[in-house]
Formats: structure tokens, C-alpha cells, sequence
């Protein structure tokens, strides 16, 4: 068993099937995050996971209890524990409460995804990036999106654009998750926040302005290296924002995400009849939120593990000039979700988004990357982050 840093002390918030793999791959790096602390709302999801990452890696992470929607609860917690780093993989919708704790604390920050509105399916950066002079004032860093999309696709634009570019002009951001878990209808991660998402208008920005599409609107099919081709439909995707600010030359983004034919017909029928709703309901007396009503009758994401098989391809296919020729970039991964279960017990989909967070908050450990101020990903020199993709779990190829 590695030896932890005595100095680290780690604090993973959110306990979820990310959760799951952040604390699994923590614990095999527990050399670089020290003393681990797992919190959540429900501190018997905690229990769980602890007992399965001691079981597996014979670390012993403690667990805590925590209301991430109160910034005196989570400064209390951040008290006790005094963490080096905070790892929030809970809600988007406690992003801006986690990250007032850390600057009231003086913690470094690090998430998955930007900040959402409980009451509005609107994804944007705009009321994080605000938080930038108080991270500089109190000294410390946020690292937003260290997941895969965003995060490990943002990489793959700075690392394109440093290595293989004079400018990038155009980028598709390519999501296939070819996995089959057997249930007629389910989301691989977050009901609300996975239905919120493809349920939204679509969005891609070209010559400097955004262009707006109706949902689904636009399809291309790709051919997804080890999976083949399929159906992949224009969403916005919160990566976008940062990208056409921090790549030069760049005229074009789109983001494509995979899904079949029952996925879809399943989701327009829900949306029909009005459970996609994210409004109060009155019903029988009560209030209810449909879409929240929905979430309950899905099946947990974090329990599809042992049930899903198949394999996720996730990549960046840039056009752009290199010593004034043209030149293309497919850079991608590919997971398969079995093996993921067999390593951490949560399938591909909470893998490849966990284990990006640990990367980022092992590089802002060790000091490879190192800022004060609210950041992207892309911001940082991609190498390093590369590099470990490769020897944690997540080993990409390039074709050009």
C-alpha cells in the first residue's frame, strides 16, 4: 500500500457515481492526497464508499456529513478538516456555495461543471469566472470543468493547438457513449442534470457570434474508432464558452453528443406529457418538480456499473494551418465500461469524468500547475495532464 503525504489533506464533496471513482482514484494516488475526507448530504452513501475503496486499496478515507447548499455548513466542515484541496463533485447547482466556502477558508477549488440555476437550464461560467477577484485576493485557485467534457476535451484543444497548429479554425467536440445497461429508459449520470441538458436549445458559435438551434436539430454521423458510426446530434456544451476565448484563431466550435432512437423517442414523450419540467407543480396538495419527480423513478446512475457494457469514445477532431498547409487532428479516448467496473465499481460515464477530476487536483498538489484567480483548463499547459491521462486509466490516440 503507497504511503500518504502527511502534509495533503483532501476533501471530496459529492458521493454520487463520480464521487465514487474521485475517492477510488485518490486513494490509489493516496500518495500525492494524503488524508481523504469523502462528504456528502447522505453520509451512508459516504459509509459505502469508504468501505468499498478499503476493501479494494486497503486507504481508509474518513467520511463526513455536509449540507453543500449552506456556505456556514461547509466552512464549518473546512474548519475541521482544513483541506489543502476541495474536490466538488456534487450538484452544479452548489458550485458558487462550495466555492464561498473556499474563499472564506482559503482553499483551492476544483469541479466538473459549471455552475447551473436550480430553477433555469442555463449553462454558463458567467457567475464563476465573477468570483475571479476573490480567489486572487485570498490567494488560492479555482480549477473549473476537470472532468471530460468538459475538461479532457478542453486539453485536447490546448494540446492540438501546441503541438500539432500555427492556428486551429475549426473544432468538433465528439461524445459517443455506445454503452448498454438493459433498462428501457435510463441517464448515465444525473437524471435532472443529463435531461436539463439534452432537452435545451442547441447552441454553436461560428465567426465570433452564437448561433442558436432548435433541440436535436442538426445530426451528423461519425464513425467512432472502436464503436463505428452513429448518430450524433449539436448540443451546447459548457467547454464552448472557454474555447473561443483561449484558442487562437479559432471560427468555428460544435459539440455532438450520441443518442438512439430509444433514448430519444422515450425523452420527447416525457417532455410531451411535461416531466421534463423544472417549475413547481401543485399535485394532490403537494409541490412537486416533475423533472425532480422523474429523477426518483430512474434508476440511480451509480448503480448501472455492473449492469453496463460497451464502450465510450469521447475526442476533439480540429482543421487548421500548420507552416501554411492544412491540417486535421483527431485526438480521442476510449473507454470500455466494464473495465472501468472491474477497477472502481462505477461504469465508463462516471469513470472518465472522475478520474479527470483527480488528475487536476493531483497537478494543483504537486504544484505542476499553479495560479490564483478562477481558471479553465485549457489556460495550462497540457502536457502533464496528458501525460497522466496515460498511466491513470485514460490512454487517448491521435490520428492525423
Amino acid at each position: 500500500m503507497p504511503k500518504e503525504n502527511p502534509h495533503n489533506r483532501t476533501l471530496i464533496i459529492g458521493a454520487g457515481g463520480v464521487g465514487n471513482v474521485v475517492a477510488f482514484k485518490c486513494a490509489m494516488n493516496v500518495e500525492t492526497f494524503g488524508e481523504i475526507t469523502l462528504a456528502s448530504r447522505t453520509l451512508s452513501k459516504c459509509d459505502a464508499i469508504a468501505q468499498n475503496v478499503k476493501e479494494k486499496t486497503e486507504v481508509e478515507i474518513k467520511t463526513k456529513k455536509v449540507d453543500a447548499d449552506s456556505v456556514s455548513d461547509l466552512i464549518t466542515l473546512f474548519e475541521e478538516i482544513e483541506p489543502n484541496i476541495v474536490i466538488n463533485v456534487a450538484l452544479p447547482y452548489q458550485d458558487l456555495t462550495i466555492m464561498d466556502a473556499c474563499v472564506a477558508c482559503g482553499v483551492d477549488y476544483l469541479d466538473t461543471a459549471n455552475y447551473e440555476h436550480p430553477d433555469t437550464a442555463k449553462f454558463e461560467y458567467k457567475e464563476q469566472w465573477a468570483k475571479d477577484d476573490a480567489f486572487k485576493k485570498a490567494n488560492i485557485m479555482a480549477l473549473l470543468g476537470s472532468g471530460f467534457d468538459p475538461g479532457v476535451t478542453n486539453i485536447f484543444c490546448a494540446y492540438a493547438q501546441k503541438h500539432y497548429f500555427d492556428e486551429i479554425h475549426t473544432i468538433d467536440i465528439l461524445d459517443c457513449n455506445a454503452g448498454d445497461h438493459g433498462y428501457p429508459f435510463a441517464t448515465n449520470f444525473n437524471p435532472e442534470i443529463n435531461l436539463r441538458e439534452v432537452s435545451a436549445k442547441g447552441r454553436y458559435w461560428e465567426n465570433g457570434s452564437w448561433i442558436e438551434t432548435k433541440p436535436m436539430e442538426i445530426m451528423q454521423v461519425w464513425d467512432y474508432p472502436e464503436i463505428g458510426e452513429k448518430d450524433s446530434y449539436l448540443l451546447y456544451h459548457e467547454e464552448m464558452e472557454s474555447l473561443i476565448k483561449n484558442i487562437k484563431g479559432l471560427k468555428r466550435i460544435r459539440f455532438f453528443m450520441t443518442f438512439g432512437e430509444s433514448y430519444l423517442t422515450h425523452m420527447k414523450c416525457l417532455e410531451n406529457v411535461g416531466m421534463l419540467g423544472i417549475k413547481e407543480v401543485e399535485h394532490k396538495g403537494q409541490k412537486i418538480i416533475p423533472m425532480e419527480f422523474l429523477a426518483t423513478l430512474l434508476p440511480d446512475p451509480a448503480t448501472l456499473g455492473e449492469r453496463t457494457k460497451g464502450k465510450t469514445n469521447i475526442g476533439i477532431y480540429a482543421k487548421g494551418i500548420k507552416d501554411g498547409k492544412e491540417k486535421t487532428v483527431y485526438i480521442y479516448q476510449v473507454s470500455d465500461h466494464q473495465k472501468c467496473y472491474e477497477e472502481v465499481l462505477s461504469q465508463g460515464v462516471s469513470y472518465t469524468t472522475g478520474v479527470p477530476a483527480m488528475i487536476g487536483a493531483k497537478l494543483l498538489l504537486e504544484e505542476k500547475w499553479k495560479g490564483k484567480g478562477v481558471y479553465n483548463m485549457e489556460e495550462f499547459d497540457p502536457d502533464p495532464f496528458m501525460e497522466e491521462l496515460m498511466v491513470q486509466g485514460l490512454p487517448w490516440k491521435v490520428k492525423t
